[in-house]
């Protein structure tokens, strides 16, 4: 594990690094020996991929030693960066795979062109994907659509919202416990 990176996206609307359960997860991989990164990523406010991808590329060099955990937009990174990039894996939380009618999800560039979603599978062992049918913001049929498609470890619940964001979400042990288990095997 110590090979490994992890690197943890915050989602956009003004995500930081310090939000919600980021640090949590952070800690605990790190207990385990993994190499983790949670760092402010730029225009945070919109996300956009003209800045979020460069950003994974060239300053976090992310590669196939890398596993990507995103929350919300920073899914939606994980997955489009995976059509073009190696990862060793990845972990979607509160994922979509639409625009949502979102005028700054329109604006972020991530939906300008369609989904390759072989290339995101083939370019990585693994996906996990983290969900709730109470999310305020992302309809459950979008996570699904995205764990049809990518044939994600797909963890649907019906009380954890937007898994922070909508409330206060402090720790995410079952994250962390998704992770292990990859290795356990």
């Amino acid at each position: 594990m110590k090979d490994l990176r992890v690197i943890i996206i915050h989602g956009n609307s003004g995500g930081k690094p310090t939000d919600n359960w980021i640090p949590y997860v952070k800690e605990q991989l790190e207990k385990k020996g993994f190499n983790v990164v949670a760092p402010q990523f730029p225009d945070n406010h919109i996300a956009r991929a003209s800045y979020w991808l460069p950003f994974l590329k060239n300053e976090l060099k992310a590669d196939g030693n890398t596993i990507i955990v995103g929350h919300s937009s920073g899914a939606i990174a994980a997955m489009r960066f995976a059509e073009e990039n190696p990862l060793y894996g990845s972990v979607l939380v509160g994922g979509y795979h639409s625009d949502l009618g979102i005028e700054n999800e329109k604006i972020s560039g991530y939906f300008d062109k369609p989904w390759n979603w072989e290339a995101i599978k083939k370019n990585q062992n693994w996906i996990i994907e983290f969900s709730s049918s109470d999310d305020p913001w992302i309809p459950i049929e979008e996570a699904r659509y995205v764990h049809e498609k990518l044939a994600t470890e797909y963890h649907e619940f019906n009380n954890q919202g937007h898994f922070g964001g909508d409330y206060y979400k402090p720790e995410f042990p079952e994250l962390v416990a998704a992770i292990l288990n990859k290795f356990e095997k």
